[in-house]
């Protein structure tokens, strides 16, 4: 699945491990989210253009590689995207930073919005899309349909676990979009969450439930 990048690095898997426990509290939840955010940029950022600059080391004049092009944007997909947000800007501290709302209705499984501001350029930056979890990918969908809107054109989700179904739906509705994970999980069960999972990202960052 070339759209689908699944992160195995064994510092990724012990910590999203620790995640996953039902006796993991809030607190180490989100260290441990913020952790493995710094990992996961590491690999999503892994083809951004690069060029040259002349500059002098102690020792010699060289050629150096530095980043090229705008600075690029990172979306947080409210809320529980923050947690991701938050450890990726630490590596990226000069990113533009957008967030689009959305909250997915119990009854129907589907997106609604309440909340959209992104930088201006969209469509001269590479622009990452956060979110701890890829589900059914309706609000997924959703977002990313909002950011093609605003211009953006080149577009990845950085996301802590899938299902195949929020795969697939991702694929379907936008396959230029490379989608990178921790894990991709077994199934969704009836309600819309991933199994095996980690129950509800944002209530167990921020101890709602």
């Amino acid at each position: 699945m070339n759209h689908l990048t699944i992160v195995d690095h064994p510092l990724v898997q012990h910590k999203l491990s620790v995640m996953r426990r039902t006796s993991t509290p809030s607190n180490q939840f989100r260290q441990l989210l913020r952790e493995i955010s710094h990992l996961l940029a590491y690999e999503v950022t892994r083809d951004l253009p690069m060029t040259t600059v002349a500059i002098d080391t102690p020792v010699c004049p060289m050629d150096a590689p530095m980043l090229d092009g705008k600075k690029l944007a990172l979306v947080s997909i409210l809320r529980a995207g923050n947690g991701l947000l938050d450890g990726v800007l630490e590596l990226i501290p000069s990113a533009r930073v957008g967030f689009v709302g959305l909250y997915r209705d119990e009854e129907t499984l589907q997106p609604v919005q309440y909340y959209f501001k992104v930088p201006e350029g969209m469509d001269e930056r590479v622009v990452i899309a956060v979110d701890p979890m890829l589900a059914t990918g309706n609000s997924s969908v959703a977002a990313i349909d909002l950011l093609k809107k605003a211009g953006a054109t080149n577009i990845k989700f950085l996301c802590l676990l899938a299902a195949p179904e929020g795969v697939a739906r991702m694929k379907e509705a936008h396959p230029d979009v490379q989608i990178v994970t921790a894990s991709l999980d077994e199934k969704l069960d009836e309600k819309g969450y991933i199994v095996p999972g980690l129950g509800d990202a944002g209530d167990r960052m921020f101890g709602t439930k």
